[in-house]
């Protein structure tokens, strides 16, 4: 793929800059640029700006209200994107269970869901892991058992990101165990978080946020309707969306960005002290890195110009999840390191992330550093571990 940006590139480069610049609510930025978590208002409100602008969907075909925008454009979205540091769109809708209702789900089903999802009229969330059934999801024992015109569900999910906040959630349950494979019997409904006996129950991780929660199903009815394709073929669907998730959770652009940010922030003095630039071993680790993410870049560039022919992403995925979460967790340590000592407190009480930067110990990034390192330790295990990744490689790419 060419790298070098046509007229027409160029002008589109333009067209998006423009847009951040005029249209990126000033509140929302101010609040990005400094460390303050979003709520799901910001995140709304957003996303409707794009969806007006008609740039919510950029995967979705034509027909659906996606933009019908090459590789090429994709990859300079993502990039000016990341540049501004605006918030991406929240996956589980637009992302992961929107293209599976187009490409798997009925006519009344596209009609009932895209449009709210198109337009973040609702939010989604995600049910697959359970407790005993992370990495090895075959072994997955929510059930769905058929009454009716009804199923009845059962069972727990876990590691359920944002579920607090999600009016539905997509799921695969186990609708029948007189199978020949784990995978068979597995099936992909969709569920409204409202409904008699779901309860949500949070996890509260490492870093002191509310991220993610456990969902628990008891006697949960769901129409019929809600189940989406053939029943028993949820795995195949699942894998499907994984394909795509993985690709998501490579976040090339957005790793761009954090090394740009980490590239100016060595070249100040250290507190009164000497630039980081100056310590030749550090300055040797960062280009290790940014050569990595180089290689994952091109990476992902083939990947997007196979989805835009219509393939799905395939092994490829996986290593674009391996790598690019591997490169994420190598920026994070990076900032940890230059941060220094600053950041080695850790009592929540001092994290007061809504107070004036100049009122924040440390007075910078320093506070949100290690913060931000917590989290994204989780990042080589979700969309499933990297081990597990690289048995997918095995097996389909080394044929082993």
């Amino acid at each position: 793929m060419h790298v070098n940006f046509s007229a027409e590139e160029l002008r589109f480069q333009d067209e998006v800059r423009t847009f951040l610049r005029d249209k990126y609510p000033a509140d929302i930025r101010q609040k990005t640029d400094t460390g303050v978590p979003l709520s799901r208002e910001d995140y709304i409100r957003w996303q409707k700006v794009l969806y007006q602008q008609g740039w919510a969907a950029i995967g979705w075909p034509v027909e659906y209200g996606g933009t019908g925008w090459s590789p090429v454009q994709r990859y300079i979205f993502a990039n000016e994107m990341a540049n501004a540091n605006a918030p991406d769109m929240v996956p589980f809708g637009v992302k992961m269970v929107g293209p599976i209702i187009y490409t798997f789900g009925n006519e009344a089903q596209k009609k009932r869901f895209l449009p709210d999802i198109l337009a973040s009229n609702v939010w989604w969330c995600q049910g697959y892991s359970e407790p005993g059934a992370g990495s090895d999801l075959a072994s997955l024992k929510t059930r769905a058992d058929r009454d009716g015109d009804h199923y009845v569900v059962n069972g727990t999910k876990t590691w359920t990101t944002l579920g607090h906040l999600a009016d539905w959630i997509f799921c695969l349950v186990r609708t029948s165990s007189d199978v020949a494979r784990r995978q068979e019997g597995i099936s992909f409904i969709l569920i409204d978080m409202k409904t008699p006996g779901v309860t949500v129950r949070p996890i509260i991780t490492i870093e002191g946020e509310r991220e993610v929660n456990e969902v628990h199903f008891e006697n949960v009815r769901v129409p019929i309707e809600n189940l989406i394709g053939e029943e028993g073929k949820g795995w195949t669907y699942g894998k499907v969306l994984l394909q795509h998730e993985r690709t998501n959770i490579a976040g090339v652009a957005r790793s761009k960005y954090r090394l740009t940010r980490l590239r100016e922030k060595i070249m100040q003095p250290i507190h009164g002290g000497r630039p980081l630039v100056e310590d030749a071993n550090f300055v040797r680790k960062m280009a290790a890195v940014e050569i990595e993410l180089k290689a994952l870049e091109y990476t992902e560039l083939r990947t997007l110009a196979a989805v835009a022919v219509g393939k799905a992403p395939g092994p490829e995925s996986s290593l674009l999840k391996i790598r690019g979460t591997e490169v994420q967790q190598a920026i994070e340590v990076l900032f940890l390191e230059a941060a220094g000592y600053y950041a080695l407190p850790y009592v929540p009480d001092q994290y007061v992330l809504d107070l004036p930067v100049e009122d924040r110990i440390g007075h910078g990034s320093e506070t949100t550093t290690s913060l931000r390192y917590f989290n994204n330790r989780k990042a080589s295990i979700y969309g499933g571990s990297n081990e597990i990744q690289k048995n997918i490689i095995a097996k389909h790419v080394l044929g082993l």
